[in-house]
């Protein structure tokens, strides 16, 4: 009997204890605002900061590290300046023929051709016509740069695929497989 009532008290109590215990809320919270957070959209106003909303608006004028910009509008106009006066800033050492060669074959010669002779794949299945030979064109290293920057007809802009480096790197390719044709 003893033993019994033994196990009826042991049983009771863990009955007790299980059932004021809840794993999902336990009874202490010591950094409720962990546990509980509140949380904010990024462009939607709060009173909590000030202007009332969180993600801030760049200030006028600012430019990314590393960014230098490039000052030629995207006009005929610019295209002529940029013809007539940008220079490329690579000199020899710098300029990396492997590398450029790798770009543009990533980049440029689904259109134009490996060699430069506008007869790459697209154009050889006729999904592009009208693609220009180097040869045929009356270009330079500005020129070039500036059409990779800002696209021409139905090519479209590398900038964002191209770091200015790089189209310069292409740049120069282009230079040399134009004079190779």
């Amino acid at each position: 009997m003893k033993s019994l009532n033994k196990i009826v008290a042991v049983l009771g109590l863990s009955f007790l204890a299980t059932s004021c215990f809840d794993s999902s809320k336990p009874n202490y919270q010591f950094f409720p605002n962990m546990y509980e957070a509140v949380s904010y959209e990024t462009y939607s106003e709060h009173e909590v900061f000030e202007g009332g909303v969180e993600a801030q608006i760049p200030a006028d004028g600012t430019v990314k590290r590393g960014f230098v910009p490039y000052e030629i509008p995207n006009t005929p106009e610019g295209y002529a300046l940029a013809k007539a006066t940008l220079n490329s800033p690579l000199d020899d050492a710098s300029y990396n023929e492997t590398k450029a060669k790798e770009l543009f074959n990533i980049y440029c010669a689904i259109c134009h051709g490996e060699k430069g002779d506008g007869q790459g794949n697209l154009v050889k299945r006729e999904k592009f016509l009208g693609v220009p030979n180097f040869k045929e064109r009356e270009i330079t290293a500005g020129s070039i740069y500036h059409v990779v920057t800002y696209g021409l007809n139905s090519m479209g802009s590398h900038a964002n695929q191209l770091s200015q480096e790089e189209r310069w790197q292409v740049a120069s390719y282009v230079l040399k497989l134009r004079s190779e044709l």
